[in-house]
């Protein structure tokens, strides 16, 4: 983890993934590429994300049905998602499959693995995995340079957002995932760790796990500043359901109104569009530092 770490911290790319056309993936799995694919298949949205920022939407022959951004990935071909269509992919004549490890099934692997097709599994669970990824995909096809600038990019933007953060007093913050039963993010998830990026302190940081259910007794007692909830097309909290947290009048967030709003396609999406995921979630937490009044929900 500490070479990965300073690879990070450098802007210098991490090469331990990659070995001449040999690539190993984050489920450990190693297979070799004499050549960059032609035909690729998606399973992940933010996998569809990398391929596009890399300049590779014409070897993407297919993605899953929320691969919705950007707006040419709705044109390709659609496979399904938690559950993908072996046939469909398999009728796609992919020369390589890149997909997330919580998808994968067994008869997945088994069925390509017959016919040689092979799978990459890309399995972000840090901000920090998403540049390595970014960087073998572009090790992968060629795309070394554009990967450079890339995360280049991303590493510039971050550390600008974190700087504004930085020496503020961190906020207590409760993710809304779902209202009844009261579920939010924990340890383990990758939105836990950009809400201690974005100056917040999350107070399920106790938890033990990566979703867990909080009673109202409990954060009555963490008392957070700040609610946040997503917001989508796939994944959202309504309105009417926002409108239900004024009920608990001595909660700080409520006292000053401090009910906020994220794309959930943004933040749930450990892609390129990190950066974006990592503003708004500043803009929420410390809207001081930014345009007064931009991201706020007045339910």
């Amino acid at each position: 983890m500490k070479r990965r770490q300073q690879g990070i911290l450098t802007g210098m790319p991490f090469m331990a993934h990659v070995s001449s056309r040999a690539f190993v993936d984050d489920a450990g799995h190693r297979i070799y590429l004499a050549k960059p694919p032609a035909r690729i298949v998606s399973l992940a949205p933010s996998i569809t994300e990398m391929l596009y920022v890399l300049g590779l939407d014409e070897q993407i022959v297919g993605v899953t049905e929320f691969c919705d951004y950007p707006a040419a990935a709705k044109s390709k071909a659609k496979v399904g998602y938690a559950n993908p269509s072996v046939e469909a992919i398999i009728a796609l004549r992919p020369e390589l499959v890149l997909a997330p490890k919580d998808f994968l099934r067994p008869d997945l692997e088994v069925k390509l693995g017959q016919l040689k097709i092979p799978i990459f599994v890309l399995d972000a669970r840090t901000v920090e995995d998403i540049p390595l990824q970014i960087h073998t995909l572009g090790q992968m096809f060629e795309k070394t340079s554009v990967a450079n600038d890339v995360t280049q990019h991303m590493r510039q933007q971050m550390a600008e957002i974190r700087a504004k953060v930085e020496g503020l007093p961190a906020k207590r913050v409760l993710y809304v995932l779902n209202s009844q039963p009261l579920i939010t993010v924990g340890p383990g998830s990758f939105i836990h760790q950009m809400i201690g990026l974005a100056g917040g302190i999350n107070i399920a940081a106790q938890a033990g796990m990566a979703y867990p259910k909080l009673s109202m007794e409990a954060v009555l007692k963490d008392d957070p500043e700040v609610l946040i909830f997503p917001s989508g097309e796939v994944e959202t909290v309504p309105r009417s359901e926002q409108q239900q947290w004024q009920r608990w009048s001595s909660l700080s967030a409520v006292k000053q109104q401090r009910f906020y709003e994220v794309s959930s396609s943004v933040l749930n999406r450990p892609g390129p569009r990190v950066v974006e995921a990592l503003e708004q979630l500043a803009r929420a937490i410390h809207p001081e530092l930014f345009a007064s009044g931009e991201g706020a929900v007045h339910p």
